[in-house]
């Protein structure tokens, strides 16, 4: 007979963590589940990192744009140093995080969960039989399945390169893409992103979009539009990219950049009674699956919401909520902000209306010369808002600049607190900052 516990968490990331050290302290007897990195992708090689490496793409940005207004000269980013830079957040995280949970009183276990049926699963050669599971195992990066997939790497290893390369070619168009094309343009590759549609970032306001492509390209990165690649072969010391038509490229690494599968297949989720998707496991408004003792949550999970490490964070306060009896209330999102920490920044929130849709207003600023952005030359500042028009509050929010991800932290503010115009005008901001062109922007 295994070990029982009265909670088993599979996955050691923001949310699973969180969650595993929440319901400990709650008294729960907790095990969790770790078959990778302890801490999950987000600190180890996700949006911690890669936020680390942006800083270059910041500095050097700035600097490009003060040109003859008081710098003369733009460094070169140094990638190995930029890296060892990086390593010092990201080496201690796994050690850390086991030991973080181990001081909260859970139990750890490292290998592949599988489950055996509804209230059992086998880690390693140990059985554990538990009340209740909480699966947050994640996701993983796709690989399309072409000829020669076995040459593309991932953000695994670019968040890992201890060189930065000539060319770098990424292939895919999502915020992964675009966020890796400015950090290795920063670092002076030669960037290309291919592209299977004409509709790169789908998700985002295609008017911005176009516009941040622009930019990039000022830059030097090229975009290949409505090219599918076929096939990868090794070329000398890189690699040849074709598609069924005419197109070929040469380039020393190639990325497969096309997002993220749900970790689903090695969990023997049928032994469960677990229903789930190619998108990820399936759950009712509660985050539990068809197995009423087993909740999901995180970026495993089949859902319309993003999935970003807030979210995951979100729904793991949600879960502990539900299983220690402090909430019998359905699980309710508010408004999501979404960002691509490119160059420059392009953000987004709540409804993104059209001018021809009669229940908003759409109002369209172009703030590159407005203070806030022109004391640093930024090239643009383009910022939308949508109101509603019945209420006259702003429903929804999309910026395109340098401060994008300080700014729609405020409009997410605005939208959830369901602040008027007039609210703001009688506000009193630290000027000149970025919160004191609200009472301008929302107006």
């Amino acid at each position: 007979m295994g070990k029982h516990y009265d909670m088993v968490i599979i996955g050691s990331g923001v949310s699973g963590k969180a969650a595993a050290s929440s319901l400990a302290s709650s008294g729960k007897h907790v095990a969790i589940i770790e078959d990778d990195l302890w801490g999950g992708t987000c600190p180890n090689r996700g949006c911690d990192p890669k936020k680390v490496l942006v800083s270059a793409v910041e500095a050097k940005d700035q600097l490009q744009q003060l040109q003859g207004k008081g710098f003369n000269i733009v460094p070169d980013v140094n990638w190995p140093d930029l890296m060892a830079f990086k390593e010092t957040f990201t080496s201690p995280v796994p050690e850390q995080s086991k030991e973080s949970l181990e001081s909260a009183g859970v139990e750890t276990f490292y290998g592949k969960a599988a489950f055996i049926d509804h209230h059992s699963l086998k880690v390693n050669e140990e059985e554990l039989t538990a009340e209740q599971f909480v699966i947050a195992a994640g996701a993983r990066p796709s690989i399309l399945d072409i000829e020669g997939k076995e040459h593309f790497l991932t953000s695994r290893e670019f968040l890992s390169l201890k060189e930065m390369p000539e060319t770098v070619t990424l292939v895919g168009g999502g915020y992964i893409a675009f966020e890796f094309a400015a950090l290795a343009n920063a670092a002076g590759a030669d960037v290309h992103v291919i592209q299977h549609n004409d509709r790169p970032l789908k998700a985002f306001d295609q008017e911005l979009v176009d516009l941040l492509m622009k930019q990039l390209e000022a830059k030097g990165v090229t975009f290949h539009l409505n090219v599918s690649i076929s096939k990868i072969e090794a070329a000398g010391d890189g690699f040849s990219l074709t598609d069924d038509s005419d197109f070929q490229l040469n380039t020393d690494l190639v990325f497969c950049t096309t997002g993220r599968i749900p970790n689903t297949e090695a969990l023997n989720l049928e032994n469960a009674g677990v229903d789930y998707d190619k998108k990820g496991i399936t759950v009712n408004e509660y985050l539990q699956t068809s197995n009423p003792a087993i909740f999901a949550i995180g970026d495993i999970l089949s859902k319309s919401q993003p999935k970003l490490t807030p979210v995951c964070s979100f729904e793991s306060s949600y879960v502990v909520s539900y299983l220690t009896g402090k909430t019998t209330d359905p699980i309710a999102y508010p408004s999501i902000p979404t960002m691509v920490f490119s160059g420059p920044k392009l953000a987004q929130i709540g409804v993104q209306a059209t001018t021809d849709d009669d229940r908003y207003e759409v109002s369209a600023i172009d703030a590159t010369k407005w203070f806030s952005y022109h004391r640093t030359n930024e090239p643009i500042s383009k910022i939308k808002i949508v109101t509603d028009k019945d209420s006259g509050l702003l429903v929804g929010a999309a910026c395109l600049n340098n401060e994008a991800d300080e700014l729609i932290n405020y409009f997410s503010q605005l939208i959830e607190q369901k602040v008027s115009a007039s609210e703001v005008a009688d506000h009193i901001f630290a000027y000149p900052t970025i919160a004191s062109d609200l009472s301008s922007i929302y107006s």
